[in-house]
């Protein structure tokens, strides 16, 4: 009899036909059903943890993250509903926020979204490029969408007076020789306006200028204005002479420079020409795909992002426009800064690079990096990689450098669960960085995916999250220990449906009293200084079964009724909510021996040890034939409990870490292994599984 061990979870789910593929690394840790539990990076798996209700919706929802900084009270979600926006933080919805929207519910998830600081630009092409912003102090915020006016300055000189005077009385040239000028306003911030009308006066031609010629201009003072540029007509530009902070100036001959010259008006996203992406590279505000112009893209002023006004002739500060060349019109579905600017296509992955520092009109350099196509879904950018989905919205891929290729490389982190995308598409998906480097993905059909990962370690594996109702959408934001997932959830209550703001609980932490779990969805967690049997506070809940959690003891069967539960003892900590199962089961062992594969063998399982952290109770059962490629066949075998007492009889089941001894009541089947679960709305952490099996001769 062979000693095996499942020591290794991190390869998270599998497609049922890799339960040959032993030859396969990273086949020990491949897991043939994870639900409701979550692969760390350190090779345990622990049980999801559960979602505590934050609001009411009343509508379906989309979220979108307001991130200013990563202190929690500057990070907020923006609720996007048919005709309007909420705006709730991690604990609630923030009073007294309603802001009309034109976005149809459906296009939010295809929204396009950079943030700088305050405000947060939305790029979708049905939709004129806006801006939501968050002015005044906390905690009377004032929000507001507005569609993004670009070249936005204070108002020209209205108009130019120019006159040449001699000044010199043995002065008698010939004045034939027309001087123009123009005047721009500049206001406190440094932004300049457009030209002035041009103002002229016929002289003579500067070389020809003696002492005591000069120009004296002057024109109406501009509201707003500090300070006011003057140029002159040289070789067809006009040439920067100087400043004035008055209205009027006097040109003694000085020399035109050139190469500053005022800005002329450019807007390529009139008439409805939106962009449908946006994003930020090096100090500039990157919009591409629009819809007259799929894949080009343009690139605003150097630190000005609204602006988009050009001088001539052009300098490397101006606006950056260049249309991607290929075989075909590849629409341009996200840009991401990422050291270069990556650019993903349906067709095909770009760099934008310069031969210099930095990328300018007159200096861009565009090279393919990968012909895979990608989908609209935004990227996400984890350590040294960026994620993105394939144009079918399904399989999820990094794009990172690679040192050999010099250039940007990849893989297919579905590959090995394709089960899980295929026929299915991710509409949206977040990213949770502590703990756990976790990746949160809403599929269509309301599944919640998460896919660990971790590329310096090589981990990536993928879990389903299943819950009472549907999973519409996914956002992360900051949050004191850890970040924050936030979820809207369709659920029913009451015999209707209830749409609602959900955060996922935190993980349950080493130092964390048994009382403090939190594994239901939809829950409540009730303190009271003294012990109390009715428990109210629950009308999302009407009509519902659901797990409870009092004093650190499960209590099953209570059914929510005029908003509250009562219970069958009095308690002062007490979590309710919607019950969910987690169940895991590792492939069958196989591997060669002395006698050939184990492949198709029969096996027999003796003494089995779970090892597991901080857990309380919990099931087991064996497989079947069959249970291999149906991830619910635990839903129909004989499951056993794990020990469940308390040291003291009526105190609380207190974690148990350690090795637990089981007999697996299984057959001598080809395909045996075992199903693990957890029902009851406790933790449950396995660290190994070790197993004494007898394999067979056929």
């Amino acid at each position: 009899m062979s000693r095996i061990a499942f020591r290794n979870f991190t390869g998270g789910e599998v497609t049922p036909s890799l339960c040959a593929r032993y030859d396969l690394q990273k086949f020990g840790s491949f897991l043939q059903c994870c639900e409701n539990f979550i692969p760390n990076l350190h090779g345990d798996i622990e049980r999801r943890p559960g979602t505590r209700f934050v609001a009411d919706l009343g509508a379906e929802s989309v979220l979108i993250p307001f991130q200013f900084n990563t202190e929690p009270e500057n990070n907020f979600v923006l609720i996007f509903q048919e005709g309007g926006i909420k705006v709730a933080s991690a604990d609630g919805l923030i009073a007294d926020v309603d802001i009309k929207s034109p976005y149809a519910l459906d296009d939010v998830y295809s929204l396009s979204v950079a943030q700088a600081g305050d405000i947060v630009y939305l790029a979708h092409k049905n939709y004129a490029f806006s801006r939501l912003t968050r002015s005044g102090a906390a905690p009377d915020y004032e929000w507001a969408l507005e569609e993004v006016a670009l070249n936005r300055s204070i108002a020209a000189p209205a108009s130019l007076s120019v006159s040449f005077v001699r000044d010199n009385a043995d002065d008698s040239a010939t004045l034939n020789y027309t001087l123009r000028y123009v005047v721009t306003a500049v206001d406190a911030d440094g932004v300049e306006s457009l030209a002035s009308p041009v103002g002229s006066t016929t002289g003579k031609y500067p070389t020809d200028w003696v002492v005591g010629n000069h120009v004296n201009l002057s024109w109406p003072s501009v509201p707003g204005a500090t300070e006011y540029n003057i140029y002159r007509e040289s070789a067809g530009y006009y040439g920067f002479l100087g400043v004035s902070k008055t209205t009027s100036f006097q040109d003694q001959n000085f020399e035109p420079d050139t190469a500053t010259t005022p800005k002329e008006d450019w807007n390529p996203f009139e008439n409805g020409n939106n962009p449908s992406t946006v994003t930020f590279h090096q100090q500039r505000l990157v919009l591409g795909g629009t819809k007259d112009n799929p894949a080009s893209f343009f690139m605003s002023r150097t630190g000005d992002y609204e602006n988009f006004r050009k001088s001539r002739p052009l300098q490397d500060d101006d606006p950056v426009e260049y249309m991607l060349a290929s075989g075909s019109i590849d629409e341009i579905k996200w840009l991401a800064s990422f050291g270069d600017l990556l650019i993903g296509t349906s067709g095909a992955e770009y760099k934008a690079t310069s031969s210099g520092a930095a990328i300018t009109s007159s200096d861009i350099q565009i090279s393919v990096q990968s012909y895979w196509g990608s989908s609209g879904l935004m990227p996400i950018i984890i350590g040294q990689s960026v994620m993105h989905c394939q144009r079918s919205g399904s399989h999820v891929r990094d794009l990172f450098y690679s040192w050999e290729s010099d250039g940007y490389a990849g893989n297919d982190l579905s590959l090995l669960a394709p089960h899980l995308v295929e026929s299915h598409r991710i509409v949206q998906w977040a990213f949770q960085q502590s703990p756990g480097s976790n990746i949160w993905a809403v599929r269509n059909d309301g599944t919640l995916l998460c896919l660990t990962y971790m590329k310096e370690q090589n981990v990536y594996g993928w879990s389903r999250h299943v819950t009472d109702g549907k999973v519409l959408s996914v956002a992360a934001i900051s949050g004191e220990r850890e970040d924050v997932i936030m979820l809207v959830v369709e659920r029913m209550a009451g015999g209707a449906k209830k749409y609602c703001l959900e955060r996922m609980a935190s993980r349950f932490r080493d130092a964390d009293a048994i009382e403090d779990a939190f594994f239901v969805d939809c829950g409540l967690t009730m303190r009271s200084g003294d012990a109390v049997e009715a428990v109210s506070g629950l009308s999302h809940l009407e009509g519902r079964e659901v797990a409870v959690l009092a004093e650190g003891s499960p209590v099953e069967g209570l059914v929510v009724t005029d908003g509250k539960i009562i219970l069958p003892y009095a308690a002062k900590t007490v979590t309710v909510g919607l019950n969910y199962v987690s169940i895991l089961s590792p492939l069958p062992i196989e591997t060669d021996t002395q006698r050939g594969s184990t492949l198709g063998k029969r096996r027999a399982y003796g003494k089995c040890l779970l090892r597991v952290f901080r857990s309380v109770g919990g099931k087991y059962a064996a497989t079947r034939p069959g249970d291999l490629f149906d991830v619910e066949a635990w839903k129909g075998r004989e499951s056993f409990d794990l020990p469940f007492l308390p040291n003291n009889y009526g105190e609380a089941c207190q974690p148990f870490s350690g090795d637990i001894e089981i007999i697996l009541p299984s057959g001598q089947d080809a395909d045996t292994t075992l199903w693990l679960m957890q029902d009851r709305p406790m933790p449950f952490r396995l660290v190994a599984v070790m197993a004494d099996v007898d394999f067979g001769e056929v």
